[in-house]
């Protein structure tokens, strides 16, 4: 490992933890006002942060990044006033630290007491995405912690400008700015660094591709959560109303595609398949969707004229990014559970039902972070289920599952009062 990107995390994350003193001395109304002065500062700085987003763009364009990926950098009028009303959002939050979880007293009269306090210094590493720069920060802030940013190269422009924002609007706090570091993404040995930074580094959280997600949490020596990739699957029941399940299905994968809630494969039940397949492939061929299929639905798309491939193992298993679907035919609703069971990522799942039953059933059946049950898979999103923004969703079982938001980013401390109580 690079000893100079180990002294660099080492500087930044210290630098991190005595600001973090000031979060720790600041009321939640100083936390709140600080959101708000970053929300502020954002917006007063739309058209700075989007020239620094256009050279991003331009070297993204030049170097033929895949258009999925330019998506998710990409920022707009739209998405910066939507990056300060996420800051807005969170600041509208209960405050997630000193809430007392358990309480007790014991027969020796020592008094318990569980109470929600920060982890402290927590690393981010993330891509493509200026905007988790901002969510990131503001959620960490929120919570207690000092955040250690470190967004991908392509970015690197966009990211230093909003970080460059937020600590301006520190500055207008009693808050300072140094709770916010962000990591250089112009060597990538400085992720590695971050990674193995125990003792100096109290968490890291990954936001990205499979791949980046797997490398954080195989290489690692800091402690983890796992955020996921999703192969998210929308299955239309044989008791559903095919007039939702239509909407439902394409709004799951044609609303962002480049998301990681977007669905990946379509299953139908074999006794609504000559029914809605017929629609649901026209539809999604015309909003542009390449599609991977089974043998079954081949058919029915050779007799409507619709361009597929079959599918392959790998398919199955793709989290694509982009428009292209998956699509099979299950004989019941246990067949589809098996496939989404041996194919998913546990992210989300949906299903299609007008049967109770088979809702109860599907989500039992159904280990992800999230079920949907008629409604798009594209609602598993921190700011859509009322958290504001979310530092990233995770699909593992220990601490946190499902969106991230203020709670998650927390940590438990005991408190123990006694009266001289000694142990016998």
């Amino acid at each position: 490992m690079c000893m100079e990107a180990t002294a660099l995390i080492a500087e930044l994350a210290d630098k991190a933890r005595l600001a973090g003193r000031t979060l720790i001395a600041a009321t939640s109304a100083d936390r709140v006002n600080a959101l708000l002065q970053i929300a502020e500062e954002i917006s007063s700085s739309q058209a700075e942060i989007l020239a620094a987003n256009a050279k991003d763009m331009a070297r993204a364009v030049e170097e033929a990044m895949a258009t999925s990926m330019q998506d998710r950098l990409l920022l707009t009028p739209e998405r910066v006033s939507a990056i300060a009303e996420g800051a807005r959002q969170v600041s509208k939050l209960a405050d997630p630290l000193g809430k007392t979880l358990r309480e007790s007293t014991l027969p020796n009269g020592l008094h318990l007491k569980q109470i929600t306090v920060p982890f402290g210094v927590v690393g981010m590493v993330y891509e493509a995405r200026p905007n988790v720069t901002v969510d990131a920060a503001v959620i960490l802030l929120m919570s207690g912690n000092a955040a250690l940013l470190r967004g991908s190269s392509s970015a690197a422009s966009s990211n230093q400008v909003l970080v460059d924002v937020m600590r301006r609007a520190l500055g207008k706090t009693n808050i300072s700015p140094d709770v916010i570091q962000l990591v250089p993404s112009n060597d990538r040995a400085t992720v590695q660094a971050l990674l193995h930074a125990r003792g100096k580094v109290d968490l890291v959280i990954p936001r990205g591709s499979a791949a980046l997600i797997r490398t954080v949490v195989d290489d690692s020596t800091v402690p983890t959560i796992e955020t996921g990739a999703g192969v998210c699957h929308v299955y239309v029941d044989e008791k559903a109303d095919l007039a939702k399940a239509l909407p439902i299905l394409i709004n799951s994968k044609t609303h962002r595609p480049s998301v990681c809630n977007a669905a990946e494969t379509l299953l139908v039940h074999a006794s609504v398949a000559e029914e809605f397949l017929p629609v649901a492939l026209t539809a999604l061929a015309q909003a542009g969707v390449k599609l991977n299929v089974d043998d079954q639905t081949s058919k029915i798309a050779t007799g409507l004229g619709i361009s597929v491939s079959k599918a392959t193992e790998e398919n199955w298993s793709t989290e694509y990014n982009a428009l292209e679907m998956n699509v099979a035919v299950v004989p019941n609703l246990l067949a589809a559970a098996d496939h989404i069971a041996k194919y998913g990522t546990k992210h989300t799942e949906a299903i299609v039902t007008e049967s109770q039953e088979s809702a109860a059933k599907f989500i039992a059946l159904s280990d992800c972070a999230a079920v949907m049950v008629n409604a798009s898979t594209r609602f598993t999103d921190g700011e859509q289920m009322g958290f504001g923004a979310e530092i990233g969703i995770s699909n593992q079982k220990l601490h946190a599952r499902g969106p991230m938001g203020l709670e998650q980013m927390t940590t438990t401390t005991w408190i123990v009062k006694g009266s001289g109580q000694i142990r016998a």
